[in-house]
């Protein structure tokens, strides 16, 4: 099985664009892991096959990473809307003491009958 490289074209003129990105070591993804476990069953020696619990190895660790950086993300979010909500109760302390200082200077109406 070969894995053939894909550029896209656009527009009638047929010009050429390409996509491909710098990444570092962090942005490596599931399409990145793909390709780089195909060239690897591509170019090896086929007298020596690549063991089965390596390669069952190298899938485990891709996915327990994969689930790692699923569970950054969510943290992260968390992380945001705490800030968030800790703002809110801020701002809701200033008001409610704001309103509180209102109503004690004020005199209550009287009543007149």
């Amino acid at each position: 099985m070969s894995v053939a490289s894909v550029t896209s074209t656009s527009g009638v003129t047929g010009s050429k664009s390409n996509t491909t990105t710098a990444k570092g070591w962090g942005d490596l993804g599931a399409e990145d892991f793909i390709k780089l476990l195909t060239t690897q069953l591509n170019n090896q020696d086929p007298t020596e096959p690549v063991d089965n619990t390596l390669m069952l190895a190298q899938l485990a660790q891709f996915s327990n990473l994969s689930n790692t950086n699923e569970m950054k993300e969510s943290l992260q979010t968390i992380t945001g809307q705490n800030d968030t909500l800790a703002q809110i109760s801020a701002k809701l302390d200033t008001l409610n003491s704001t309103i509180a200082k209102l109503a004690s200077t004020q005199t209550p109406p009287s009543a007149t009958v």
